[in-house]
């Protein structure tokens, strides 16, 4: 076998035989098979030199593969291996296995970062008194915050909207699992209860310098376990939160479309529970709203100022025209404005309704369009004004034509 591998001809043929990939999932199990028959044989010399033709589905694959994948030294010492012995997948690296271990770590990770353990409390509502009694039985599994691996925590209650009634728990030291077992009384109306959220912030008491907070829970429904008439325990998953989540209020108005015209209305009917910017504990609301179109602020009109409410009933339309064939192109920012006589106005809140919105300001929108010349009304919540956002719409206002309308959209260019 050594004289026939010395053969001039046959170490020529080898040599462009090997270079063929042995990862090809192309290469017939036949020509393998003629290698060996050529080395024994001595016939039929004239072999194929160059890699067989794969299909046309691997070929942009194949444009990937780097060129070192030909063997450039071999041992010509040893047979070829046969067919049954060819490379498998045993030993190729499979991408989606660890992108799905390292998806997996994420999540665990995450979910590990947002779990701030769990609270126990009760409620109860004592009709002769008209109070909302409140007991802070325990928490258990809290994280650990300070360096000792332990916790100094203590839990702040509200009876949301009203933030100035504030009541807390007595410090626990170094526990993650505290038993606080107190009472709190909030005077409130039965009526008003199903208006009524409950919001329990938990912290980790720090002497020399500023409280960490661990987590929230908010009850939007008081009456979720039962009616109050008995005392009822309840359990909660502390949700992980860096501060507290603070009330602004809501808004309704309506909104209603006529194509025909190419006429917006908004009625801003009136707002609730809007956030005190007052020393005096309220503040002089009024509402603004601003017609965007491609991110650029077009026109703004507002309503009138209430004075020292929370509660504000306005009752005003606001009117902008609006082609149809621009509607898709427009969205409208309301923010509801604290009115300052020496200072700068402030922004308690604001939505915003179109076709790019999000949640609710996107729905109400559609809904719109789907029942033109029909008035649509629904509450909305205020959020904060996000700093991107605020810097996108206060910029100069685009120029506008006498209708306040949105100008058309530019052709396109003639080539």
């Amino acid at each position: 076998m050594a004289d026939k591998l010395k053969d001039p001809s046959t170490l020529g043929f080898l040599e462009a035989a090997v270079k063929i990939s042995h990862t090809s999932p192309d290469i017939p199990a036949e020509v393998q098979m003629s290698v060996r028959e050529h080395i024994v044989r001595h016939t039929r010399l004239q072999r194929q030199t160059t890699e067989p033709t794969s299909s046309t589905r691997h070929t942009s694959f194949k444009r990937h593969l780097p060129r070192q994948m030909h063997v450039s030294s071999v041992d010509y010492g040893h047979e070829l291996p046969p067919a049954a012995e060819q490379p498998t997948s045993i030993g190729r690296i499979k991408p989606e296995l660890y992108k799905q271990k390292s998806v997996d770590g994420d999540d665990a990770k995450s979910e590990a970062a947002k779990s701030c353990g769990k609270i126990n409390f009760s409620l109860r509502y004592d009709y002769e008194t008209e109070t909302l009694i409140v007991r802070i039985l325990k928490a258990f599994d809290l994280p650990a915050k300070d360096f000792c691996g332990s916790s100094d925590p203590y839990v702040k209650i509200y009876l949301l909207p009203d933030r100035k009634c504030k009541q807390q728990t007595r410090v626990h030291r170094k526990t993650l699992n505290p038993t606080f077992d107190e009472h709190f009384h909030f005077p409130v109306p039965y009526e008003e209860l199903a208006d009524r959220k409950l919001h329990l912030s938990v912290f980790d008491f720090d002497r020399f310098s500023r409280h960490d907070m661990i987590g929230e829970v908010i009850l939007d429904n008081l009456f979720e376990a039962s009616d109050l008439s008995r005392e009822t325990s309840i359990w909660k998953d502390i949700q992980y939160a860096t501060s507290e989540s603070v009330d602004l209020g809501e808004i309704m108005f309506s909104l209603c479309y006529l194509p025909t015209a190419g006429r917006l209305t908004l009625t801003v009917i009136k707002c609730r529970n809007l956030k005190a910017m007052d020393i005096t504990g309220y503040s002089d609301p009024y509402v603004k709203v601003s017609l965007l179109c491609d991110g650029r602020r077009l026109k703004k009109k507002k309503t009138t100022i209430k004075k020292n409410t929370l509660n504000p009933v306005y009752n005003e339309a606001i009117i902008f025209d609006i082609p149809p064939e621009n509607m898709d192109q427009v969205s409208l920012l309301i923010s509801v404005m604290d009115y300052d006589r020496v200072g700068h106005n402030e922004i308690i809140g604001v939505c915003r309704v179109g076709i790019n919105a999000e949640g609710l300001g996107r729905d109400h929108w559609n809904e719109m369009l789907a029942y033109p010349r029909k008035p649509i009304a629904h509450w909305h919540s205020l959020v904060e004004v996000k700093k991107s956002f605020k810097e996108q719409w206060q910029g100069r206002a685009a120029s506008f034509d006498s209708e306040s309308s949105c100008p058309s959209p530019k052709p396109p260019p003639t080539p």
